[in-house]
């Protein structure tokens, strides 16, 4: 949520904020501005409410706003409506600090009435203006420097936050600090770029630092410096980033998402070939960079899988997979829930936690509730150096490179693959899967991407039932065991891109109340992939197939009964029952793309989401 840019270097700076701005907008925003310093401190703020555009139809593109310092931002409403007023940058009353800030102060109100009785006014309703008078009052009282007062504002505030500050006595320079919302800083030939995500700066350069929690960092041109919370200078790795701009364009399609739908195949190979390894007996799975030895892996007595959204869906899937594969006893949890209760968590246990930024802060939170009960964690991350990348006691790397729209759909499918990989590896590890059938799993995970490309290829059909129910209001999943967990993921994609209302049920659980709310028509589809299930879901379907319900079948080739009972039918390649959810999902992707693109909506960007949620 919210997106952060800042420049200072040779270069005018507005032009930069706005480009860098505009490869944030799949963080979600309702507003945006910048804040340009010239070489003699004066600034120029501008803002606009709704889409970049408007801001960049103020500023002629920036070249109307001159200078080569400068902070850019695109706003999330929390505190205040979407408005002009409540849109960063926010300054102090003279003007000296000027600011933008990612996440939720807490404790704003605590800190407003003390900056009235201080003698402050506030122009706007947000947290973030009292956050950038807080500095400035530590800033002016104790006369010190622009770290000094940061410092005391980071020990004074709670809540989450990443700011990145200007001070008029200090021109070309830029003051940053972060904890659990996510900033990086950019390096290039003198010039420094901050940034809340790396394809904000990746036109400009491939050279980073990830800032860590309650750090600081001061900007100029030809320089970072990096400071602790008790203002001492520290040194930090320089990090190469390794894929290209090119990986954050449309590359010719109409929109991120159906890009990203395309790329899975490479996605998933990729990260499969991550972990698999050619050996002398064959291929074997090598999980020794993650560090999940076989004594860890057998002392493990229950796993908990951490997750929110499509993440948690992936979690689900992993369930029946690991408990069947690894025979394991797993949990899944919602991170949003997971820290609010009374854990009784196993000290032999092992916390996954899913997430593709690996910053949203549910996620980062629970982890960091498992680590303190000590208990061993594993993070299935897609964002290098990521937070729960860095605190967690083992990473799996997914590699679905940059995700650009806020409907995932890559780095769900590597999630899942992730999932596949850990499963076998841990059930071989524990003597449960002999070498014979590792082998045969393995190399029919090795069929998936070729699979994944043959289901796309039903496109087109998919395309033409899509324009044809574009208008429903409601749409109800059935499926049994895994396809249940495929249920709630094509359900999601339903809701989060074309606003129709779905829901995913349990097929077996259509007779306890669900069953009343099947009208006429009513869109009905049927996930139907695992053979030893099969009968009952078409069972299930004939059910309200008689209640009037319009049926879409989603199956495996071969299982052409379908067709006698459901009025649309979509077939993916067999494999395995254990990976059918990679296959299954292409067709429900594509359903809630189109019906989306069928309605005029913004498909990549859709309305009250944002791709990655850092605050609670």
């Amino acid at each position: 949520m919210c997106g952060i840019v800042g420049f200072t270097g040779q270069k005018q700076a507005a032009p930069i904020l706005l480009e860098g701005l505009s490869r944030l907008e799949y963080r979600g925003y309702d507003s945006a501005g910048i804040a340009v310093r010239d070489g003699d401190g004066e600034v120029e703020t501008v803002k606009a409410k709704g889409r970049l555009k408007a801001l960049e139809e103020k500023t002629n593109m920036g070249r109307a706003v001159p200078g080569t310092c400068g902070i850019g931002h695109t706003r999330w409403a929390t505190h205040g409506e979407p408005s002009e007023n409540n849109a960063h940058p926010h300054h102090s009353d003279d003007g000296c600090v000027v600011g933008v800030h990612n996440g939720i102060i807490e404790n704003y109100q605590e800190l407003k009435d003390k900056l009235l009785r201080k003698g402050f006014s506030f122009y706007s309703e947000t947290d973030t203006e009292v956050a950038i008078k807080t500095i400035e009052y530590y800033y002016k009282k104790y006369q010190v420097g622009p770290i000094d007062a940061i410092a005391k504002t980071m020990v004074r505030v709670r809540g989450s936050y990443a700011f990145a500050v200007m001070f008029k006595d200090y021109p070309g320079e830029i003051y940053v600090a972060r904890k659990d919302s996510p900033l990086i800083i950019g390096v290039g030939d003198g010039e420094t770029y901050v940034a809340s995500d790396v394809p904000a700066i990746l036109k400009y350069t491939r050279k980073v630092y990830y800032i860590g929690n309650l750090e600081m960092a001061r900007l100029s041109g030809d320089q970072v410096t990096f400071f602790n919370l008790d203002g001492d200078v520290f040194e930090k790795e320089l990090t190469e980033i390794t894929w290209d701009s090119e990986a954050a364009e449309k590359g010719g399609y109409e929109h991120f998402m159906m890009k990203e739908i395309h790329e899975q195949p490479k996605a998933v190979l990729d990260t499969m070939n991550s972990i698999i390894r050619k050996g002398e007996d064959g291929e074997y799975l090598d999980f020794s960079d993650i560090g999940l030895s076989k004594e860890i892996i057998g002392d493990c007595s229950q796993i908990y899988i951490v997750a929110c959204g499509s993440a948690y869906h992936v979690g689900v899937v992993a369930q029946y997979v690991l408990e069947d594969l690894a025979g394991i006893p797993v949990r899944v949890e919602l991170a949003s829930e997971f820290r609010y209760r009374n854990l009784l968590l196993d000290k032999k246990g092992l916390v996954i936690v899913i997430s593709q930024s690996g910053e949203t802060a549910d996620s980062l939170a629970a982890l960091r509730e498992a680590k303190e009960m000590g208990i061993r964690t594993l993070a299935i991350v897609n964002v290098i150096g990521s937070s729960i990348a860095r605190e967690a006691d083992h990473v799996f790397y997914t590699l679905a490179g940059p995700e650009i729209a806020v409907a995932t759909t890559k780095a769900y499918s590597t999630q899942l693959i992730a999932s596949y990989l850990l499963a076998i590896h841990m059930g071989a590890e524990k003597g449960l899967i002999d070498r014979e059938k590792e082998l045969a799993m393995i190399h029919e995970m090795q069929t998936i991407p070729n699979k994944i490309a043959k289901a796309l290829e039903d496109k087109e059909r998919i395309q033409w039932f899509a324009s044809k129910y574009a208008g429903a209001k409601d749409v109800f999943f059935l499926g049994r065991g895994l396809d249940y967990a495929i249920c709630m993921e094509g359900s999601l994609k339903m809701k989060e891109i074309s606003y129709v209302h779905s829901e995913a049920y349990a097929a077996g659980e259509l007779k306890h109340g669900t069953i009343s709310l099947i009208e006429d028509n009513t869109l009905v589809i049927g996930v139907t992939t695992q053979p030893t299930l099969y009968e009952k879901t078409l069972s299930n379907m004939q059910e309200v197939k008689s209640r009037g319900a319009y049926l879409m079948g989603l199956t495996s080739y071969g299982n052409y009964n379908m067709e006698d009972t459901a009025d649309f039918v979509t077939y993916i390649p067999r494999t395995d029952p254990h990976f059918s959810a990679s296959l299954a999902v292409i067709p429900l992707q594509l359903l809630g793309y189109y019906i989306a693109v069928a309605k005029g909506l913004d498909v990549d960007k859709p309305r009250n989401l944002a791709k990655s949620v850092t605050v609670e």
